[in-house]
């Protein structure tokens, strides 16, 4: 689909959408966001230009259908995917990507540590994919060195960055929020650093007590995305990790940063979305989602979950979009999946099932709450067929067509209970929804009504 929208901006210092957005510009990019999102294109344009909203379309991507994330746009869902050491390869990785495309991700992560060639992995995860790709930079950095930290360099993360830039990757995680001063602030927190990257970086700099070399290099960064129309996805490296951490000195320390570095990689037309926790209580998320847009000019907000509870192992799919809906229903443009395996293990294509269609629960359920328009006409839809016992209708219009049909069937599976006026729960004499009262028989009841009113009571 890109290839020839890509070529006459191929050779340009800046090709990113924020470039062409603040000078007037409506790409081809942009155009197909607006109709995916049945927005005027002149909207889409000034949310990116304005910073509010990013299209992740790295020139090298000529397979992607361009995305939008953004307040102004419908609530998105990222699934992470990605091989590690210990279990997993190239293929299953595809497999992977091609489930969580059909589940409704509208982006990915490849999280890959090992497990085969990394630069493999990744270029055939960008040549399946139709959905943004966004990567970690830090973690192959590490691999190149063989797993030494501390013989990690500047240069060694600029070659990783731009290397993946290259191939096609949409949006980078960045952890360039995390500064020397900040690590004092973990001291009082129960469990510390969580994040994989911030963790890599903490190490670094604890042991050569320097500042951060992605933050003391973010413009080395900036011109290489500037090069392809790779997004920022600044990385929280101190999100918490449970919930007595949240909200602290060390979060928000960071996220102040966070704000700084938006601001500057803007000032070149770079686009931005910021990522947000972690572990957060209910009664925090609105605070959380308000203070992200107050310290970061209101660029796109991306959390990872958040989880609302620390006691439910093997369940956090479902702890983490309670925390997810609240934060979409707030402002959160993009909410990241969790799976049952968080914290336990690598999920698998089950996993990841399960992890996306509890995320798309929540992201529409946060569409509903803002009131976008259109947001709840399936919802409608499905109810109509749901009141007319129409079942396929109601398959059809489920988040996951086939789950549904396999419950329903596991005790009505034959053809003739697909047009019967009831489901094994309350059986052909007691579904109230067998209770049809037409117009007619309402009007005479009401008739009766003002005549006779019903004593109460």
């Amino acid at each position: 689909m890109r290839t020839e929208w890509v070529a006459k901006r191929r050779g340009q210092d800046n090709v990113s959408q924020m470039h062409y957005a603040r000078q007037g510009v409506i790409t081809e990019e942009m155009q197909y966001v607006a109709k995916r999102e049945n927005l005027p294109a002149e909207l889409i344009r000034a949310e990116v230009a304005r910073g509010r909203m990013i299209i992740p379309a790295n020139i090298n991507h000529t397979n992607l259908e361009p995305m939008a994330i953004g307040i102004a746009s419908k609530c998105k869902v990222n699934a992470n995917i990605g091989a590690s050491p210990n279990s997993s390869n190239l293929q299953e990785e595809v497999d992977k990507l091609n489930l969580a495309v059909k589940y409704g991700a509208d982006t990915v992560m490849d999280l890959s540590t090992g497990g085969g060639n990394l630069d493999e992995i990744r270029t055939a995860i960008i040549n399946a994919s139709p959905v943004p790709i966004g990567t970690v930079p830090v973690y192959q950095a590490l691999e190149s060195v063989h797993g030494t930290i501390e013989n990690l360099t500047a240069d060694d993360f600029l070659h990783i960055i731009e290397k993946h830039a290259q191939q096609g990757v949409d949006y980078q995680t960045i952890h360039a929020g995390i500064l020397i001063e900040h690590l004092p602030l973990v001291r009082n927190r129960i469990t510390g650093i969580v994040s994989r990257g911030g963790g890599i970086l903490a190490r670094w700099m604890l042991h050569h007590h320097k500042q951060n070399p992605l933050y003391t290099h973010f413009n080395d960064i900036i011109e290489i995305f500037k090069k392809y129309d790779v997004s920022f996805s600044l990385g929280d490296s101190l999100r918490p990790g449970c919930t007595h951490d949240a909200s602290d000195e060390a979060q928000l320390a960071e996220l102040k940063t966070l704000g700084n570095l938006t601001r500057k990689a803007w000032e070149h037309d770079v686009q931005v979305m910021v990522e947000g926790p972690g572990h957060v209580p209910m009664d925090q998320i609105e605070f959380n989602v308000c203070k992200q847009m107050e310290e970061c000019s209101e660029a796109p907000f991306y959390v990872l979950g958040p989880l609302v509870t620390d006691i439910a192992p093997g369940y956090d799919h479902i702890t983490s979009a309670i925390g997810a809906a609240m934060a979409g229903w707030y402002g959160t443009a993009m909410l990241c999946y969790v799976t049952p395996k968080e914290h336990l293990g690598l999920p698998n294509a089950e996993d990841v099932r399960n992890g996306l269609i509890a995320y798309k629960i929540a992201a529409h359920a946060a569409d509903i709450a803002r009131h976008r328009p259109g947001a709840r006409d399936r919802d409608d839809e499905l109810s109509k067929a749901r009141y007319n016992f129409d079942w396929n209708r109601q398959f059809e219009l489920s988040l996951d067509p086939e789950r549904a049909k396999e419950y329903h069937d596991e005790t009505l599976p034959a053809d003739i209970y697909k047009t019967a006026e009831f489901c094994s729960m309350c059986g052909p004499k007691f579904c109230p929804m067998q209770t049809k009262v037409d117009a007619d028989a309402l009007t005479e009841l009401e008739k009766f009504l003002a005549k006779e009113p019903v004593a109460q009571g």
